[in-house]
């Protein structure tokens, strides 16, 4: 066997030789969480990855929940929002997918992005994870709307987007080596005569693909919010006043 090759004690020692801080901690712990689920994530196993003694951890979270609320703003600062991009459905779009791109990378977060902050006031949450909303107010209100419409179209689009990444992340195949898609979702176990309607949808069931849902999803979303919710009508430009006091 080759002795250079870095196992897992020579990576956690070179971690451990190395300055600790807040940034290695919480990458650690998103790694625990990508790998094992957020109930696996222990601050002992957490300094253990680290090669560290778990009391040193205190120093750059305080408990298990500032480490969750950190990983949360670490996974959330990938999200990309342009405030100056003229076209705000355009750009609500491009957000949305980056989104549902984070989701499907790191699904064992998603419970720390869709339903552990509805549990803490907006003022208490990592700040980190506000500023996506802060920059999508801004990108809208930027396009005319009132604050009041710009906060509707943020929790219009979010409410979507939350609903459709538990979707995708849910959908499950029962036993894909079966025959039939009906098989495969373990609809024959419905009650025979009943749920017609889902048992002949098996086929699109089984079919579903998140990225042409999400697109779908969107069109009759960012369509609906255009004509519902318009930005209010741009003034036009004062008439300029000629030489001899008459408006061009």
């Amino acid at each position: 066997m080759n002795g250079t090759r870095d196992g897992p004690s020579s990576e956690h020692s070179r971690i451990g030789n190395s300055p600790l801080t807040r940034a290695a901690v919480l990458a650690a712990a998103l790694e625990i969480i990508d790998h094992s689920g957020v109930e696996r994530l222990s601050m002992r196993r957490l300094g253990k990855a680290l090669g560290r003694d778990p009391m040193a951890l205190y120093r750059h979270a305080v408990n298990k929940a500032a480490v969750l609320d950190g990983v949360a703003e670490t996974v959330l600062g990938q999200l990309t929002v342009d405030s100056s991009d003229p076209d705000w459905q355009h750009q609500l779009r491009l957000i949305a997918r980056d989104f549902r791109r984070i989701a499907v990378d790191h699904p064992n977060v998603v419970p720390l992005l869709v339903t552990h902050p509805l549990a803490t006031p907006l003022g208490l949450r990592p700040i980190g994870t506000l500023r996506p909303l802060e920059r999508i107010l801004s990108l809208l209100t930027r396009s005319d709307f009132t604050g009041s419409d710009a906060l509707h179209i943020y929790r219009a689009l979010f409410g979507f987007l939350y609903g459709h990444v538990l979707t995708e992340l849910q959908e499950i195949v029962e036993r894909p080596e079966e025959p039939t898609d009906l098989l495969r979702l373990g609809l024959h176990r419905l009650p025979i005569g009943e749920f017609p309607l889902l048992r002949g949808l098996a086929s699109d069931l089984a079919a579903y693909d998140g990225v042409e849902e999400l697109e779908r999803g969107l069109d009759i979303l960012l369509t609906g919010l255009a004509e519902n919710v318009p930005p209010p009508p741009t003034a036009p430009p004062p008439a300029a006043i000629t030489a001899n006091g008459d408006r061009k």
